[in-house]
């Protein structure tokens, strides 16, 4: 299987490359950033040994497709996409938190549920939900953005502002941006037969002092995703929801006792469980865009991605 789970390019005017858990991003004369969408594949903050065929051009191209569609209302860092794994954007001062916006009682918010939990960030969760019903309206329930190795913490509206993290004036249009995104989010899915779940976004500063959303979009790395189709009968029932989103990946895991804990061993992937995964990635890409998904030359990525880098660079 053919994937990219590292790269050590030499782009001309880099100042620097940075490895984050899926994307590897590079300074080109702190003007640009080239970022790399890798086919690692990221669980409860711990990297696989495996990476997933086709991951990281189905992110890319779904994160690229969403800036698209969502430039008029929220403006966004990407300049542009020289090729299937690559984005291309301005260099930006990145908020050191992330906006996450759930519109159902899902996931990490369906856990701390489960164990009792009535507040989440400083948000207050209604009694009386079972796990996958929706709340009577979204909430914003942000987590740092964690160093490298570090896992990502929950807190709330009033720590963030009280620790000078963000400003008052800056995070009021993070949290505009941030349900003004998920609302044109939701309506495309729904269009598409599928229900936007939760997700998170990052926002940066341009040098200009423009906040503009970075980074992925409505991908299933950061999103979650159920088909609408049978959802309320599915809830009547009290069975799972059929989703589309990495949540089956962390399912998996947990069945064979692996939940990123200190002393737990990641179990082993064999090359058929990574094509089931590649395969789900794939069908979430045509879900979600609505189109076939067109596999890129995966013989050589390492070269491929240089030379669509190089061309852009130097024209």
């Amino acid at each position: 299987m053919n994937t990219i789970t590292t790269s050590n390019f030499n782009f001309p005017g880099q100042k620097s490359v940075y490895h984050g858990k899926v994307r590897e991003v590079y300074n080109i004369n702190d003007e640009l950033l080239v970022m790399i969408a890798t086919d690692r594949l990221s669980a409860f903050d711990v990297i696989m040994p495996k990476g997933i065929p086709y991951k990281g051009q189905i992110l890319n191209q779904i994160a690229t497709k969403f800036m698209q569609l969502t430039e008029d209302i929220v403006p966004n860092w990407l300049v542009a996409t020289p090729d299937p794994s690559v984005a291309v954007g301005h260099l930006c001062e990145p908020f050191k938190v992330e906006m996450v916006i759930r519109g159902y009682l899902s996931g990490h918010a369906a856990r701390e549920y489960a164990a009792g939990k009535r507040v989440l960030c400083g948000v207050e969760m209604p009694e009386g939900l079972k796990e996958n019903d929706n709340f009577p309206e979204p909430i914003i329930t942000p987590t740092t953005k964690a160093a490298v190795g570090t896992h990502d913490e929950d807190i709330s509206r009033e720590a963030i502002l009280a620790n000078g993290i963000v400003s008052e004036d800056d995070y009021l249009v993070l949290e505009k941006y941030t349900r003004a995104l998920f609302q044109r989010g939701t309506e495309i899915a729904a269009s598409r037969g599928l229900i936007l779940v939760d997700t998170k976004y990052e926002f940066g500063k341009t040098k200009e002092g423009k906040i503009v959303l970075i980074d992925e979009i409505h991908t299933p790395d950061s999103s979650r995703y159920f088909y609408a189709e049978g959802y309320q009968e599915r809830q009547d029932r009290g069975e799972a929801q059929k989703q589309l989103s990495k949540e089956f990946v962390r399912q998996w895991l947990i069945a064979n006792g692996f939940q990123g804990k200190d002393g737990q061993q990641i179990p082993e992937m064999t090359d058929e469980y990574i094509e089931t995964v590649s395969e789900r990635y794939i069908e979430l890409y045509e879900n979600i865009i609505g189109e076939k998904f067109e596999k890129a030359d995966v013989s050589n990525i390492q070269e491929r991605i240089e030379k669509n880098v190089l061309a852009f660079l130097n024209k």
